[in-house]
């Protein structure tokens, strides 16, 4: 596999939102609005890449019985500097996004990047898999963040478009509505991308 596939596998043929339906419960709470589904998939990019690094580096000093226990401290080290971070320097998005940060430890998209590729793999190509991985999260949750917020406040990244006094549905704000954006998104990007995968 080239360094490029690695790279678009996860944004297309491997997508963890739109294809392998992995990581539903940030995808569902955290997309109220574009800039929380953006900033949770950036957060979770920079802990899978950083835990696929550090993992394909020790995988061969761990030994198999404590593999997946080790891998859980690797990512929640990764997390706890998310965590400091965005509190220290955006505490208005970290107060936003609350429990779902401490959450991306166990995060299926990440244990399983790690478990699956990254323990498999040298350092370079498991960062190009988080990467890829990452990118794909992160496109997803956006999407359907913009998708959410332009149909729930009538806006997008916080810029309102309706014109005063006119709101949007308010179902999409709500957990209902992440359902139904959801599920339309499914369905438009398998129907576009089927072809590519």
């Amino acid at each position: 596999m080239t360094k490029l596939q690695l790279i678009t596998k996860g944004l297309v043929k491997e997508n963890p939102t739109f294809v392998l339906m992995l990581g539903m419960c940030p995808t569902l709470g955290t997309t109220t609005s574009a800039i929380n589904g953006m900033s949770m998939g950036i957060a979770t990019m920079f802990v899978l890449i950083m835990s696929n690094i550090v993992v394909s580096l020790v995988k061969n000093v761990i030994p198999g019985k404590v593999r997946i226990p080790s891998f859980i401290v690797i990512i929640a080290s990764f997390v706890t500097v998310v965590q400091l971070v965005m509190q220290a320097y955006v505490p208005d998005l970290y107060n936003t996004l609350g429990v779902f940060i401490p959450l991306i430890v166990v995060n299926c998209i990440i244990l399983g990047r790690a478990e699956a590729f990254a323990s498999k793999h040298g350092p370079f190509a498991s960062m190009l898999d988080g990467l890829g991985i990452g990118l794909g999260f992160t496109c997803s949750l956006t999407l359907l963040g913009i998708v959410r917020e332009v149909l729930g406040s009538g806006s997008v990244f916080g810029a309102k478009f309706l014109p005063a006094g006119m709101d949007g549905m308010l179902v999409f704000v709500l957990a209902p509505g992440a359902f139904i954006a959801l599920g339309y998104l499914l369905v438009l990007f398998n129907k576009f991308t089927a072809k590519l995968r």
